[in-house]
């Protein structure tokens, strides 16, 4: 009986209904935005669909704690320059380059051999496969890694490249790396 009241209750549309749970299932406890009705009503009318197109902003939230969307969202555009370039400060060691009119996250390792460069892409493997976001990686010589990381599907960079780069920032590879040497 209540399901039969529930619609005629509240004013909201299917649409927002599924946007705002769309919207959750993808932050989970982490979310930025506070959804109100009168947003969703604002955006529904306008035929935005700010649950996708939120994704291509960070909060100043930590990176790390979020999660990759699926690149397929039909709202998932590129970044611009400027705002890769405001992102770019919160993942300390990489750096963004244009290639051929592609803008990519890029960052590189010197290991301490070969096989810890591969036991360092399986570190990074394992993170971006749990993430569904899959950077390029660069064996480059015996102990270059090389990673680049850009949202293949658009060309261009997304928030989850960052979100990326971030959780790959986070992995213990201190094992795997060659140690600087100190001038005296």
């Amino acid at each position: 009986m209540s399901r039969l009241l529930l619609p005629s209750l509240f004013s909201i549309s299917r649409k927002q209904v599924l946007a705002a749970s769309s919207f959750r299932n993808l932050y989970g406890r982490h979310s930025f935005v506070h959804w109100t009705s009168a947003a969703m009503s604002q955006d529904s009318a306008s035929g935005g669909s700010s649950a996708s197109g939120a994704r291509t902003f960070c909060s100043l939230e930590d990176l790390s704690a979020k999660k990759c969307v699926p690149c397929n969202a039909k709202d998932l555009r590129a970044m611009t320059e400027q705002s890769a370039q405001e992102l770019l400060q919160k993942v300390a060691g990489w750096d963004m380059a244009n290639d051929n009119g592609t803008l990519k996250l890029h960052r590189s390792w010197t290991v301490k051999s070969f096989t810890k460069g591969l036991d360092f892409f399986k570190r990074v493997a394992d993170i971006a496969e749990s993430e569904g976001h899959h950077p390029d990686l660069h064996l480059v010589g015996w102990n270059n890694v090389k990673i680049d990381i850009w949202t293949h599907a658009i060309g261009g960079l997304t928030e989850n490249d960052f979100i990326l780069a971030a959780k790959i920032n986070q992995l213990q590879v201190e094992d795997l790396l060659r140690k600087k040497k100190v001038a005296k």
